[in-house]
């Protein structure tokens, strides 16, 4: 119907806001609470939400270009949607049939489409996995559970929590009495604390602090309702620990690009043949690397868990967090030592794009992930020290 907003145009409308913020909240550290308020009003929070849930319904195309968007305006705030956006898009893509065949109660279901449907309605999610000493890598963590008083007794401590002290909820993966790991929706209250920690290089603004946990957390807050699916999920279906940060690095290289064409254009330096031919060489890169996401996008929405899908999955971010570093490095040298004075976009938008081949996987373990499928070997089983 012409004239509805669809989420990209929300998204294309609210990525000028958030550029405009992203300055203050860059230099002071501080979590884009603004940014998410927009996002809760114009119902993007539920973007992955089934449309009989009050949803957009949106596929994983659909988020990719979403993130790209977003990104464009504030890559710290389309890192936070990113985490939040890959809780619900894995419980609301996630086929039945997968996790009955796994052994999943039928009361999970309705469980899940609570969080969905709260989500819609603005609750916000964050992630809570990594650790000091062991990263993302789910099989090293410390953070321990138990059955307590008809729940679950968890305790540890998280790093890298984005958005810590301001979502409504928590995925924490914890180890179980059995060696298990287990993910739990963990609703904030008594039992979180968050510790200001971060005071990084790039993405500052992404209020990833440290999460204290000493808590008793409901029954039904086990996703999945069975113990020890973690792993198992993250290797057949890797998209939203892998490829999801891929759609927000393209938004980043591509936010490099606008921002130094403006600035040559502005003072008259795309007269020099050497400038034009390092916008010219980032141009093709971000348009390549886009067509790269959006493939692996396509693939994760007509053919799930595949292996060619997943192959797509780890190449799109590999290619995307080395682009969104290269392109950005790339265009402050071709604007020059101004745009290296704090407060200049370009400055911000580099050390934000730094980041990109360190988050999970990093593109040393992508490429290794690669490098064994391209010779024949299974990646997930025969790598010497295991991925997740």
């Amino acid at each position: 119907m012409t004239g509805v907003a669809t989420p990209l145009t929300v998204a294309a409308e609210l990525a000028p806001r958030f550029a405009a913020r992203a300055v203050a909240h860059d230099r002071d550290g501080t979590f884009p609470a603004d940014d998410f308020a927009d996002l809760r009003d114009r119902g993007m929070l539920g973007l992955m939400v089934p449309e009989r849930l009050g949803g957009f319904g949106a596929s994983f195309g659909d988020y990719a270009d979403v993130a790209m968007t977003l990104a464009r305006g504030n890559a710290a705030t389309a890192l936070v949607f990113n985490m939040h956006t890959s809780i619900t898009g894995a419980m609301a893509l996630t086929r039945d049939d997968l996790p009955l065949a796994l052994g999943v109660p039928d009361e999970y279901f309705e469980r899940r489409d609570e969080w969905l449907r709260a989500a819609a309605k603005g609750a916000f999610y964050a992630v809570a996995m990594s650790e000091r000493g062991a990263g993302s890598r789910l099989s090293k963590i410390a953070t321990a559970y138990e059955p307590e008083d008809g729940g679950w007794r968890i305790r540890g401590t998280k790093t890298f929590c984005s958005g810590a002290g301001h979502a409504d909820a928590y995925l924490v993966a914890a180890r179980g009495p059995a060696g298990d790991i287990s993910q739990f929706l963990v609703p904030a209250g008594d039992g979180l604390t968050v510790e200001e920690t971060w005071d990084s290089l790039g993405m500052r603004a992404t209020g990833s602090h440290d999460l204290h946990l000493d808590v008793v957390a409901p029954d039904d807050s086990l996703l999945g309702g069975v113990e020890g699916l973690t792993l198992l999920l993250a290797q057949v279906m890797p998209q939203w620990l892998v490829a999801s940060y891929a759609a927000v690095y393209v938004g980043v290289a591509q936010s490099a690009v606008d921002v130094a064409c403006a600035y040559v254009d502005e003072r008259g330096l795309g007269r020099l043949p050497a400038v034009r031919a390092r916008v010219g060489r980032a141009e093709a890169r971000v348009a390549a690397t886009r067509l790269a996401v959006l493939e692996a996008a396509r693939n994760v929405d007509e053919a799930p868990g595949t292996p060619e899908t997943n192959r797509w999955v780890w190449r799109a971010k590999l290619l995307a967090g080395e682009t969104a570093m290269d392109v950005a490095a790339s265009m402050v040298e071709a604007c020059g030592t101004a745009v290296t004075r704090r407060g200049n976009p370009l400055e911000r938008i580099f050390r934000d794009a730094r980041c990109g081949s360190l988050q999970p996987a990093t593109s040393d373990v992508c490429a290794d992930w690669l490098g064994l499928a391209a010779l024949g070997r299974d990646p997930e089983n025969e790598a010497e020290v295991p991925r997740w």
